[in-house]
C-alpha cells in the first residue's frame, strides 16, 4: 500500500502578506522625538585668547533658589514679571557713539544695557530648583527676545519673527527660503539671544 505524502502548504502568499504588513507598519509608525531647549553653543576659543571685557551694566542677572523663588538684579520678582523686566533691559538702548541703538525704544537708563547686541542675560539655578520652574524661567526669557524680534521683524518686513521662522521650517512653504533666511539672520543680528547659564549652586 502506497504511503500518502503530507499535503504541502503554499507559503508564497503568506510571504506576500508578511511583506505587505511590514510595509504598512513602516509607513504608519511614528517615532517620538525628544524636543529640547534651542541653544547655540559658542565657538571654541583657544586658551591663550583673553575673554572680552563685559560691563556690569550689560549683564541682567536672574537667580532661582531651591524654593523656586526669583532674584532678579538682586531684587525679588514674580515669574509673571520676568519677561517685561527682561524686555526693558534688552531694549534700554543707553549706548552712544558706536554702541548706539537706532531701534531701541527703552528708557535709556545709564545704569542699564547700552544695546541688545551687548546685553547678556545671566541665569543661575540652584540644584534644588524644580524642573518645571527652570523651564518656565527659560520660556519667559526666550519670550522676551521673541517679543523684541517680533516687533522689529514686523516693522522691517511686515511679518513677525516667529512667523518667519515657522515658514522657513515648513517643508510645504513655497516662498523664497533663501531670502527668508537672510531676513531671519538680520533680525537675529539686531537682537542676538545671549542667554548665559552658570553652574548651578548647591
Amino acid at each position: 500500500m502506497a504511503k500518502r505524502s503530507a499535503p504541502e502548504v503554499n507559503a508564497g502568499s503568506m510571504a506576500d502578506i508578511a511583506f505587505l504588513l511590514l510595509i504598512f507598519f513602516l509607513v504608519t509608525t511614528t517615532i517620538e522625538t525628544d524636543s529640547g531647549i534651542s541653544r547655540k553653543l559658542p565657538q571654541w576659543q583657544p586658551e591663550d585668547v583673553e575673554p572680552p571685557i563685559i560691563k556690569q551694566r550689560n549683564i541682567f542677572t536672574v537667580e532661582v533658589n531651591s524654593n523656586n523663588q526669583l532674584l532678579v538684579e538682586e531684587e525679588e520678582m514674580e515669574l509673571s514679571e520676568l519677561q517685561e523686566a527682561a524686555v526693558e533691559f534688552l531694549d534700554n538702548g543707553a549706548g552712544t557713539g558706536d554702541e548706539a541703538c537706532s531701534f531701541c525704544q527703552g528708557a535709556k537708563d545709564p545704569a542699564s544695557s547700552v544695546n541688545p547686541q551687548k546685553a547678556i542675560i545671566s541665569l543661575m539655578n540652584n540644584r534644588g530648583t524644580e524642573y518645571g520652574t527652570y523651564i518656565a524661567v527659560q520660556n519667559e526669557l526666550v519670550a522676551a527676545y521673541n517679543q523684541l524680534r517680533d516687533r522689529e521683524a514686523q516693522r522691517t518686513y511686515g511679518m513677525t519673527f516667529v512667523q518667519m521662522e515657522k515658514n522657513y521650517n515648513d517643508p510645504s512653504f513655497n516662498g523664497d527660503k533663501e531670502a527668508l533666511k537672510e531676513k531671519i539672520d538680520v533680525i537675529q543680528d539686531m537682537i542676538p539671544q545671549k542667554l548665559s547659564e552658570a553652574e548651578p549652586k548647591s
